[in-house]
C-alpha cells in the first residue's frame, strides 16, 4: 500500500500515475478522490472535463513543493519551473494536510508509519 507523506507524516493513501496512459487520464472520469494522485514527469495539469475542483501541488525532483493551487473544473495551469511531478487531491485537502511551498510530499510504502487522520 502506498501512502503520501508530508514532511515525513502519513497524510493520505496515494495512487501513482507513472505510465503514459495513467498520466494522461489522471482523475478524468471520476466523481471524487479519496487520498491523492501522484502524476510523474509533468509540470502542468488541466481539469478540462473534470467534475470537481482539485488541489495541485507541484513538486521538484526531491519532492519539495514549489507551488500549490486549487483548480476548478475546466481550467489549465501553466508549466511550473522546477516542477517534475504533481500531486492532486480533492480541493481543500492540501491545506488540511499542512502542505505549503517548501513542504516535502513524497510516496512511501512503509506500513509501520502512523497516520494523522
Amino acid at each position: 500500500m502506498t501512502r503520501l507523506l508530508c514532511n515525513d507524516e502519513v497524510v493520505a493513501e496515494l495512487e501513482i500515475a507513472d505510465r503514459a496512459r495513467t498520466r494522461a487520464v489522471g482523475l478524468l472520469g471520476r466523481r471524487s478522490i479519496d487520498g491523492a494522485l501522484l502524476i510523474t514527469q509533468t509540470s502542468s495539469v488541466h481539469t478540462i472535463g473534470m467534475r470537481f475542483a482539485i488541489d495541485v501541488a507541484f513538486v521538484d525532483a526531491g519532492y519539495r513543493v514549489v507551488k500549490v493551487q486549487t483548480l476548478r473544473p475546466n481550467r489549465m495551469t501553466r508549466f511550473v519551473p522546477g516542477a517534475t511531478h504533481v500531486v492532486e487531491s480533492a480541493a481543500g485537502a492540501m491545506a488540511g494536510w499542512g502542505v505549503d511551498v517548501g513542504s516535502v510530499l513524497r510516496p512511501s510504502t512503509c506500513r509501520a508509519e502512523s497516520s494523522r487522520r
